[in-house]
């Protein structure tokens, strides 16, 4: 049945119960006048009037009439507390079913597609704890039933769910209505059945699934830890393992509220970002384009020139960056900070305590009411023949490998197309090697819409990389002092007789970019029974298998950015300290990243391929740098702003920049996604001339422009022409 047709026969039968005046017939006064006839005519024939009344209760609360409430008093009074509760109490489930597939039928699809956004934490919620919802307002009479039917048909909630759970909390309701028919006689309006003390007594029954799930959650608490023996006291609040960004940030949040915290480092405080991710890399990436600047003079009216390039200076400037930023970051700013750092090697031994072994061969246990597990991540290695006869370096390591080279490698291999890889070839590219680059898949970053990968694709050839898309690793080989990687195509060329055709790339130095993966062993997780598959399982409040026992940053996912990870501790240390008395769930509705090539690529929210595979309807806005006039002046017009928005409104669901600072333009946008500003709110903001920010306005202008009322225009034309005269 189409929805139209639906709707019509819903609309048709609604009318012609108040056309005929049907519900006159269902009132309490009607009720008394009619109920010795009715009597009558049951006690004629029991089976005929129990089955009409059963389908008129199944249609008038099917179709959300009013009147409800007056059968089931009718009920009691003619079939008795007991056939009365059980007839009405299968009708009103029934009809309540029909009233949510009605609406799950007619409106769900289009409410869910309109507000998508606002819907998720709804709908995982209702996925996950609906029937306790359910039965909640259930077994509370002061929600409506009619709306609680049409409400939850545009929920996720499975509908045999909805019809047991409705089942049950209906009845409670519906045995007083029954009962209080029995002394109809004794009515004088509805309120007398349920009173202020009965709708009390009612809704404290409505927490009855609030307390059972509490039960529940006692209950596993107690088998989760039953195996152990908890401490009498303990020597810390929170003990924090691992001291990148998430385990910076949990620990000092917990000495900024004064809690007792130690931190675990078993390395260099700081993490990958500072040694081996973000910094290094970033200051790699500068070098290298003032290097490609000066090659293209031209552009900035200059002659072109070839830079007279010192590597090992190159190097050597960002290990002295690396010193610059440590003190940030060091066991002496942390304790002054009012954190105890330890360094070592931890490991989890029971919920509540932790052994760490210390570089002198000490060992300490401490125990803790909470433990934070931020050991983060380190680059994928691939399983690959002959991979550790050539040697290779990681995103990790190539730092001081490449310290020690006089030169750039003159032939660098890298294997991997993500934001690593890119930025990684691009920048030695520039700084002198011949890079060969190699993915697996049929594009770079193909979590970017392919627009965008497809420019990457052209920038990077255009500086000389040589780009390798769709192919297989099969092996590496040495022959003598030379070095090979082997590879395949993935798909069989048509001119080939003789299946993929394998290719031999000679190289000098082997760089693998193909991921990251969280650090899990070694630190007692494995004998406490905490879950991980590729991360480690948490809930929404970051929680492990040990409701105590927490975990932020890489080793967690699903982001694996230095700003989730903060973002990520600020959860773990509130709720590790704060949980007995509020938890808070983490929030990941707007998280930015960028991509640090040149251009840069930046993004936030939905791009269009993510939009077009979660079947979400959008609008496109695009502005062209081209367009903007400090582009022009800096000479770096390539590239554009395109905001995603709901169709027909100004509301954001994703923007992607590419272009000179796309991830500082970024900014402005993740503002207005996290606190619901739209393009119109940005479009009223004063942005100074000439910046790259007026980007951001433009683009709002541009959809404006776009949403113009034409009809407010043509008006005030006519207007303004009548006032010329």
């Amino acid at each position: 049945m189409k929805k139209s047709s639906l709707i019509l026969v819903l609309t048709a039968m609604a009318g012609a119960f108040f056309a005929f005046d049907l519900h006159q017939v269902l009132t309490l006064e009607s009720l008394k006048t009619g109920l010795d006839s009715a009597k009558a005519h049951y006690a004629a024939d029991p089976l005929l009037i129990a089955g009409m009344f059963f389908i008129i209760y199944v249609i008038v609360t099917g179709l959300s009439l009013p009147g409800a409430a007056v059968m089931s008093l009718a009920a009691g009074a003619l079939f008795g507390l007991f056939w009365g509760s059980l007839i009405v109490s299968f009708a009103s489930s029934i009809g309540a079913t029909l009233a949510f597939l009605a609406a799950r039928f007619i409106l769900r699809d289009t409410v869910q597609n309109r507000f998508s956004d606002r819907l998720k934490t709804i709908n995982k919620g209702i996925e996950k704890n609906g029937a306790f919802y359910l039965l909640s307002l259930r077994l509370v009479p002061v929600f409506p039933f009619f709306i609680i039917n049409l409400l939850m048909g545009l929920t996720s909630i499975r509908t045999v769910t909805f019809y047991l759970v409705s089942q049950v909390g209906m009845l409670a309701a519906t045995i007083v209505f029954i009962n209080a028919g029995t002394q109809l006689a004794q009515l004088d309006s509805l309120s007398d059945v349920l009173s202020p003390a009965m709708i009390a007594s009612l809704s404290l029954l409505g927490i009855f699934p609030l307390v059972a799930k509490k039960t529940v959650a006692i209950i596993q608490n107690r088998r989760i830890y039953a195996r152990w023996q908890r401490p009498a006291k303990f020597d810390r609040n929170l003990i924090v393992i691992g001291g990148g960004a998430g385990g910076l940030v949990s620990s000092y949040i917990a000495a900024a509220v004064k809690a007792k915290v130690t931190l675990v480092e078993a390395d260099r405080m700081g993490g990958d970002c500072l040694y081996t991710g973000c910094v290094p890399s970033k200051a790699l990436i500068k070098s290298a384009k003032l290097a490609q600047q000066i090659r293209q003079g031209s552009r900035y009216g200059l002659d072109n020139a070839e830079p007279t390039l010192s590597f090992p200076k190159v190097m050597a400037r960002i290990h002295q960056i690396i010193k610059a930023i440590e003190p940030h970051d060091s066991i002496e700013r942390y304790t002054q900070l009012g954190v105890d750092v330890v360094s070592g090697h931890a490991r989890i031994i029971n919920p509540w305590t932790v052994e760490i072994r210390q570089p002198g061969g000490a060992i300490t246990q401490l125990t803790t009411r909470s433990i934070i597990i931020a050991t983060g991540a380190r680059p994928r290695v691939p399983t690959l023949p002959g991979l550790d006869d050539v040697g290779y370096v990681t995103s990790d390591t190539l730092w001081e490998a490449f310290a020690k080279l006089d030169t750039a490698p003159e032939r660098l291999v890298v294997l991997g197309g993500g934001p690593v890889g890119c930025e990684l070839a691009q920048s030695f590219a520039r700084l002198g090697s011949t890079v060969t680059q190699i993915q697996r898949g049929s594009r770079l970053m193909p979590r970017e819409d392919e627009e965008v990968s497809t420019l990457v694709r052209h920038h990077l050839e255009q500086e000389g990389v040589q780009v390798l898309t769709g192919v297989q690793t099969l092996r590496c080989e040495r022959e003598g002092d030379n070095t090979f990687i082997i590879i395949e195509d993935t798909e069989q060329s048509p001119t080939e007789k003789c299946g993929k055709k394998e290719h031999r790339i000679a190289f000098d130095q082997l760089l693998i970019a193909v991921g990251r993966e969280p650090r899990l062993e070694g630190y007692g997780l494995e004998e406490l029974g905490i879950e991980t598959q590729r991360t480690v399982l948490t809930n929404d409040y970051l929680q492990t298998l040990y409701p105590n026992i927490f975990a932020a940053g890489d080793v967690a996912g699903p982001y694996q950015f230095t700003h989730t990870a903060s973002h990520q501790a600020w959860y773990a240390a509130v709720n590790a300290l704060f949980g007995h008395l509020k938890k808070f769930k983490v929030d990941y509705r707007v998280i930015p990243w960028s991509t640090f090539i040149d251009p840069e690529v930046a993004r936030v929210g939905l791009n269009e391929q993510e939009a077009k595979a979660q079947e979400i309807d959008y609008e496109t806005t695009r502005f062209e740098f081209k367009e903007l006039d400090r582009a022009i002046t800096d000479s770096a017009t390539e590239g554009f702003v395109k905001v995603l928005t709901v169709p027909g409104k100004d509301r954001i669901l994703g923007v992607t920049l590419v272009g000179e600072h796309a991830g500082e333009l970024l900014a402005e946008f993740v503002l207005a996604m996290k606190h619901g500003l739209g393009l119109n709110k940005i479009l009223g903001t004063i942005h100074t001339y000439p910046t790259w920010a007026e980007a951001n306005k433009y683009a709002a202008g541009e959809w404006k422009r776009a949403h113009a009322p034409q009809s407010v225009l043509r008006g005030l034309q006519r207007y303004h022409r009548w006032r010329r005269g």
